[in-house]
């Protein structure tokens, strides 16, 4: 299921979006100020986030600027009155896909939504599941849960895990690993940033004392997957 969450101080209007937007089947998680809307981004991984830019306590362009750099592939649409286009411009340049200007039409702004996780499904088709029967990985969809309990990852987090589940029982050097992550993520990753992505990893994986990352000494690292126990 889908996590959205909108960020609206408008009562009514985040009522509206609210009801119309879990009619279709999403996840809703509502709030009315900066502040609610941080809590959730800290907690919670989000497939879109509806940003009013004027809040009481803040704006839509510092929370896009929280959101990006841990969940680069949440899509963010900001809703505002601000239709001048220096408004617009800084919109896509704090990360936006979309600049909806108020007043809008519900109708449309659905089928904007529907049409956008469309896309993010051609490019990332379901499917691409890891199940071990005690741990989940849908990398589709960056959702997970070990024992049953939800697993939060960040985004270069499941792109490593993917790497790794795709590449199962084959080592991976350092080198290869940190190509591919530049690859995916048209980034450069750096020794430090792979060394602590996988740290990081086993912290939450392994914490119980199964292994799924082995380290081969001089080599690199290998996906037990379902041989750790």
């Amino acid at each position: 299921m889908r996590q959205i969450l909108i960020v609206e101080d408008d009562r009514l209007l985040n009522k509206t979006l609210t009801y119309n937007l879990s009619s279709e089947g999403y996840d809703i998680t509502s709030a009315l100020n900066a502040r609610t809307a941080a809590e959730a981004i800290r907690t919670r991984q989000f497939d879109l986030v509806l940003l009013d830019v004027n809040l009481p306590d803040g704006n839509g362009y510092d929370l896009c600027g929280l959101i990006k750099p841990e969940h680069p592939d949440t899509l963010v649409i900001f809703l505002t009155a601000n239709d001048q286009e220096r408004d617009q411009v800084r919109g896509y340049e704090a990360g936006a896909v979309d600049y909806v200007t108020k007043p809008f039409s519900i109708v449309a702004l659905q089928h904007k939504i529907s049409a956008m996780f469309a896309m993010v499904e051609r490019h990332n088709p379901p499917g691409d599941i890891y199940d071990d029967g005690r741990m989940c990985l849908d990398f589709a969809r960056q959702t997970g849960t070990l024992g049953g309990k939800a697993l939060t990852l960040s985004a270069m987090e499941y792109r490593t895990l993917s790497l790794f589940c795709r590449n199962a029982g084959i080592v991976l050097t350092r080198g290869q690993l940190l190509e591919k992550l530049w690859d995916v993520d048209e980034n450069y990753v750096d020794e430090h940033t792979l060394t602590t992505t996988i740290s990081r990893i086993r912290s939450k994986i392994e914490a119980e004392g199964d292994r799924y990352i082995k380290t081969v000494y001089g080599m690199g690292y290998q996906w037990m997957g379902e041989e750790q126990k």
